[in-house]
């Protein structure tokens, strides 16, 4: 007897810590736990308590579950959870529902490719995307970590901290937009902030069509690039966020050449051939810095003849809705007031 109730306060100690886990998570802990104990020492402590401790957890969730039922609009006012996200393009989604993460990967990097929205600085910054740093995000106390596919590598450790969600919003296999529209409203549900995400879908697209009324009809070709060295640039075209806005503003992607999964392919600056718009987004790289005044083959080039070199500020070519609409707004300014060479990329 004394040992069961030893066991039943060792676990209900355990409660708070298993009960901010989703229900399988929960149910997952419970098992590693029952396992660890019938190899330790302590077996006939632990093994009542947890036992115990799962039939409390189930008549809990029995009860939430109830609740939900009883009041469908109850999860909606709920606070949404402490999350982390790694990916930038989740980073963006969660901000424009108006849902500040805890904690973000480089943060410094993401200013400078994504820059808006901006990050309020009381989130944490959790170090590299590839390899984020597992003691400082245990300490933050977690409900839940957001990551794309490319980070896939680190759900096993990170699972154990909070339940770990993937969310997949480049897929070539499917529309490009309703990509982002099915991660806003993925996000959206896992914050508890469903009815934000379709506002914000619907904000969005709007706009977009906004635009798309309002550009001029007779916008030549773009061809948007970012530049990697002073020689090399990144070309975008089929499978890219840029294309996609383009296409939904009505205009044409210059670039027709084959594209990798992420819709962009790596040139040498003699292809930019174009007798459109050549679309410069930042950033641009310091060893690119002096190509715009003394590379001959630059020079050369149709669009930089006939002052038609556009430059828009950064906007992730990665990124969610946020970044798409910026992009056309960018654009739409950019090709309205031709800025041209000589102010747009002055400051090169």
């Amino acid at each position: 007897m004394q040992t069961g109730q030893a066991g039943i306060c060792l676990a209900l100690v355990s409660v708070a810590k298993c009960w901010r886990f989703s229900f399988p998570a929960m149910l997952s802990f419970l098992d590693n736990s029952l396992l660890s104990a019938r190899y330790s020492c302590y077996q006939k402590i632990l093994v009542p308590g947890l036992l115990v401790l799962l039939l409390f957890s189930l008549m809990l969730v029995s009860l939430s579950a109830g609740a939900a039922v009883s009041s469908p609009g109850q999860s909606q006012n709920a606070a949404p959870p402490r999350v982390a996200a790694i990916d930038w393009t989740l980073v963006e989604t969660l901000l424009s529902l108006g849902v500040v993460p805890v904690a973000a990967a480089q943060i410094k990097d993401y200013q400078t490719w994504v820059g808006e929205p901006p990050l309020p600085e009381q989130v944490v910054d959790i170090g590299l995307r590839a390899q984020p740093n597992r003691e400082l995000a245990a300490s933050l106390q977690l409900d839940l970590i957001l990551i794309s596919p490319l980070f896939s590598a680190i759900e096993p450790t990170f699972s154990q901290i909070a339940p770990v969600q993937t969310l997949t919003t480049y897929n070539p296999d499917n529309d490009f937009w309703q990509n982002l529209v099915e991660t806003t409203r993925r996000v959206g549900e896992m914050t508890n902030r469903s009815s934000e995400a379709e506002a914000v879908i619907d904000r969005h697209r709007a706009r977009i069509e906004q635009l798309k009324e309002e550009m001029p009809a007779d916008t030549p070709p773009l061809l948007v690039v970012q530049f990697i060295d002073d020689r090399h640039v990144r070309a975008y075209g089929k499978g890219s966020l840029y294309d996609m806005v383009i296409r939904r503003l009505g205009l044409q992607n210059a670039w027709k050449g084959e594209t990798n999964m992420w819709g962009y392919t790596t040139v040498g600056i003699e292809e930019l051939t174009t007798d459109g718009y050549l679309i410069v987004v930042d950033p641009v790289p310091m060893s690119a810095e002096g190509v715009f005044d003394n590379n001959r083959i630059w020079q050369t080039l149709p669009a930089v003849r006939h002052d038609r070199v556009l430059s828009l500020p950064a906007v992730w070519s990665f990124g969610a809705l946020p970044s798409a609409v910026r992009f056309a707004d960018e654009l739409y300014q950019a090709v309205t007031g031709h800025a041209g060479t000589h102010s747009g990329l002055s400051n090169l």
